[in-house]
């Protein structure tokens, strides 16, 4: 079919919720995606940070072929081993604890904060979330999102929920009282503009907890799986959250999500509390060993470091060339370019030319390459910017 042709059957017969890009993507390799026209992108947000060890990894390509000869599903009634191996992979990765499998961020946030409440204390059912976050578009979820045009048309939102500006301690500390059941924030705000957390507010965050007997919950949907050069975010700081929660890469391109959970909190979760009919299923959990298998063969955690830092130099050179570049921000490959002025005709000049970047926030360019991205391809995504800002 032609692009057209696709565009005109999606017209038809798919629900119009999303922005799409006028492009017919047929097949992905590593860094690069190819359209039905035969152009050929360097994806620098790879299927929105889902495939953060490029698309079609030949490692997790092969543990699915070989699982899809044995074993497609398996319901939650039984044991299946790829999906206890996974657990104790990300654990041993982690603080000990214990997982529950779904099928995305928004499913396992809404597992988190479903936990949170049966594991506190009766009448605890109040939960602070930062401003500019994003957890999920889930009732709870996009409840939790404290973002109003998240919300704009489906109020009113679910009650319990406390808003405050993000790294704002003071803030967070008058939020808190009896009834407060737990407190959910990224490490790095991701689509909220690519806000890193300060150690001070990281710690107030573990220090408020404790004293309220609150749980922390950490959404690392987008910072876990080596994302900011350590396998989960919060290991940049000296804190350890109580529950975490995991997607996007965590599958390599197969939907899965995932909370961990420290095991007596774990322990308040019993048979018919929470469920999932499609959570850890053979497929996925053999896609989610074979990612982890890859990052650590290859060296991802340290490439991404490595790379993430030459990044934000090349980025940092071509903000002393424009002036619409206010600054450079994030953590190893989770990059914010905040801009004096809206970024979306940066955005689709970039696919023009063969680079696939993202806008969030209106003003803020997201650079989100796999983690095993060279320095090469870091050379040619900047050179197609440049050329773009030039021209603008």
């Amino acid at each position: 079919m032609t692009t057209q042709e696709v565009i005109n059957l999606f017209d038809k017969y798919v629900i119009g919720n999303y922005s799409r890009l006028p492009k017919v993507i047929t097949r992905g390799k590593g860094c690069y995606i190819y359209d039905t026209d035969g152009g050929k992108i360097l994806d620098m947000f790879p299927g929105w940070a889902v495939s953060g060890i490029g698309h079609c990894h030949p490692k997790v390509v092969k543990a699915i072929q070989k699982q899809a000869k044995i074993l497609l599903h398996m319901d939650n009634t039984f044991y299946t081993e790829l999906q206890g191996r996974l657990a104790q992979l990300l654990s041993d990765r982690a603080f000990g604890g214990k997982c529950f499998f779904c099928n995305s961020g928004a499913e396992a946030n809404e597992a988190a904060m479903k936990l949170a409440r049966i594991y506190t204390a009766k009448g605890k059912y109040k939960y602070i979330t930062a401003l500019g976050s994003f957890h999920g578009r889930t009732f709870a979820a996009m409840t939790a999102t404290a973002q109003p045009k998240k919300h704009a048309g489906f109020e009113p939102v679910l009650p319990g929920f406390i808003y405050v500006p993000f790294n704002d301690v003071d803030a967070l500390q008058k939020a808190f009282d009896n009834e407060v059941a737990a407190v959910m924030i990224e490490p790095i705000q991701g689509e909220g503009g690519i806000n890193v957390a300060t150690p001070e507010y990281m710690s107030a965050i573990r220090h408020l907890c404790d004293k309220n007997q609150a749980v922390m919950i950490l959404d690392e949907v987008q910072t876990g799986m080596g994302r900011t050069g350590k396998w989960f975010g919060y290991q940049h700081y000296n804190v350890e959250p109580d529950i975490i929660t995991l997607a996007k890469t965590l599958g390599g391109g197969v939907a899965i999500g995932a909370m961990m959970a420290k095991p007596n909190i774990a322990a308040s979760f019993t048979p018919g509390t929470h469920a999932s009919t499609f959570g850890g299923n053979c497929i996925a959990c053999a896609a989610g060993i074979a990612v982890i298998e890859a990052i650590e063969e290859e060296n991802m955690l340290q490439n991404t470091q490595e790379i993430g830092q030459y990044a934000a130099d090349k980025l940092n050179q071509l903000k002393t060339k424009y002036s619409i570049i206010d600054h450079i921000r994030g953590k190893g490959l989770m990059i914010g370019i905040q801009l004096k002025s809206p970024g979306v005709e940066i955005v689709k000049n970039c696919l023009a030319a063969g680079l696939r970047i993202n806008c969030t926030q209106d003003t803020v360019l997201r650079f989100m390459p796999p983690m095993n991205i060279t320095a090469k391809q870091i050379d040619s995504a900047i050179k197609i910017l440049d050329n773009v800002l030039k021209d603008i």
